[in-house]
């Protein structure tokens, strides 16, 4: 009986796990838990997901849900590696104080992610972008406190650079505005910045980080070269977001495999993929 080649097509995408620091985790998408209408809810979506690593606000959000729930009474700690953000600050002091709060929860529920931290130091409330300077204070003040730093930032590929300098262990370019949903807008930049952060160290992880509003900008993401992919809105707002979760699931692994496949190069004219020559006349 001949073989049916389609049977080893899943097992021939090898993919190297993503790592970051100490975590070692085989999906490459970071899920949030904000914003969900319901704790079910997100824990649904999670599990769609497939996620092994999630991030919790620990200022804005105090781990409790709109119910009064604690969101880690909902959560499988042992499965589930917490990656504690400082969203809501203005300030490098405000993040510090933030990322140190989150390490003393996560070190009492003896979780993997105490002595890690996304940080976001945001320069207004209107577009919710990174303020540059306090956000490159604030992870040279964490890293020297011995906090491994995830960094969101702006698609500058000049601050990624510094802040990949800076010691961050992973900096995460946006690919637009947090909960917008517009996709990324600048597919350039978020080459450039992987390009930049690539230097020397082709391991070195870049995570594209907000803007994500359906599976097909997940995709773009791995396409263009991201290790990984940070959302929350695109799943939580979904008019399901479980059904939205296992897209972005899918998505991810999509992306990833056409990244690693390498795609044909752009031709100004057309191509033909049959032979022209010996054509029957």
């Amino acid at each position: 009986m001949t073989a049916n080649p389609a049977a080893s097509c899943h097992d021939s995408f090898a993919d190297e796990p993503l790592r970051l620091g100490g975590h070692v985790f085989s999906n490459r998408l970071i899920v949030g838990t904000g914003l969900y209408d319901t704790t079910d809810v997100m824990v649904e979506s999670l599990a769609c997901s497939r996620a092994e690593c999630i991030t919790v606000a620990v200022r804005r959000e105090r781990l409790y849900d709109r119910q009064g729930k604690n969101l880690l009474d909902a959560l499988d700690l042992d499965r589930l590696t917490l990656l504690p953000n400082t969203a809501g600050c203005y300030t490098a002091d405000e993040a510090v104080r933030t990322a140190r709060l989150g390490r003393e929860i996560l070190r009492g529920l003896n979780n993997a992610g105490a002595n890690w931290v996304k940080l976001e130091v945001l320069g207004d409330s209107k577009t919710l972008l990174p303020h540059p300077l306090e956000t490159l204070r604030a992870t040279e003040r964490l890293v020297a406190d011995g906090f491994q730093v995830l960094c969101y930032t702006n698609d500058d590929p000049v601050m990624a650079r510094q802040l990949k300098e800076a010691g961050a262990l992973a900096v995460m370019p946006a690919g637009s505005p947090i909960g917008s949903g517009q996709g990324i807008l600048n597919a350039n930049s978020i080459s450039i910045c992987r390009e930049y952060l690539k230097e020397g160290d082709p391991h070195y992880p870049m995570i594209v980080d907000a803007g994500v509003g359906t599976a097909s900008d997940v995709a773009i993401a791995f396409e263009l070269g991201a290790d990984g992919v940070l959302l929350n809105t695109a799943i939580a707002h979904a008019a399901h977001p479980p059904t939205m979760a296992t897209a972005m699931y899918h998505a991810a692994i999509a992306g990833r495999a056409a990244y690693l496949a390498g795609r044909i190069p752009k031709r100004r004219y057309a191509n033909a993929s049959s032979p022209m020559r010996d054509l029957i006349d």
